[in-house]
């Protein structure tokens, strides 16, 4: 079966998306257009009531949420050794990234734009932009001072979180944060650049690599 991985250019989905190259799966990509309120649509609310992205529609049912997917990828895909399967320690180690990022890295960066999930008031809103360099700068100072080993976030062997990672820092600049503060999270995201999955990915998705 090809699976159906439901995205939108630019967003988390984009992690999913490179992780699918980078395993060799068989795949569609379905671009949902946010602009036209598409992600809203009953057609795809009957794929993912949540109205967000990514949904992966896989033989044995649908998968959302980028930290669930990226699992499951993972684990579909052994032979591609993008998480420590045979070691359970290891591999709590790569959900608890992971995890980080999806619960606090970017919900940080989500108050950016998407104030109106946290309250009412445009000043609310604007109070909450106010914060976002803040606090995404301490989340990578946090990851860089304490779990980005090198080159990959886990070491040697690229994995699960390597993408995931890649694509949250590529908002950092449109959130006040210049990325040349943190030498290392350059390297990595040059090195990311660089693999043909996520040109892959890139191309598929109409965005520059």
């Amino acid at each position: 079966m090809t699976m159906k991985l439901f995205y939108s250019p630019g967003s988390v989905s984009l992690a999913c998306h490179i992780a699918l190259a980078e395993v060799g799966a068989d795949y569609e990509a379905v671009r949902l257009d946010f602009s036209k309120d598409e992600q809203r649509k009953p057609e795809y609310l009957a794929i993912n009531p949540k109205g967000r992205v990514p949904a992966l529609v896989t033989e044995r049912g649908i998968l959302t949420e980028a930290l669930a997917i990226l699992a499951y990828i993972a684990q579909a895909y052994p032979q591609a050794k993008l998480a420590p399967l045979d070691d359970p320690y290891a591999f709590a180690q790569v959900q608890a990234f992971n995890a980080y990022l999806a619960t606090t890295v970017h919900v940080a960066h989500a108050h950016r734009m998407r104030g109106y999930r946290w309250a009412n008031e445009e000043a609310s809103f604007a109070d909450m932009r106010g914060k976002v360099a803040q606090n995404m700068a301490e989340c990578f100072e946090l990851i860089g001072a304490e779990y980005f080993k090198g080159p990959w976030v886990m070491g040697d062997q690229y994995t699960i979180c390597d993408p995931y990672l890649f694509r949250l820092a590529g908002w950092l600049e449109g959130d006040g944060v210049e990325m040349a503060r943190f030498p290392w999270l350059v390297k990595h995201f040059e090195a990311m650049r660089a693999r043909p999955a996520t040109r892959r990915a890139h191309e598929e998705q109409g965005l520059p690599v």
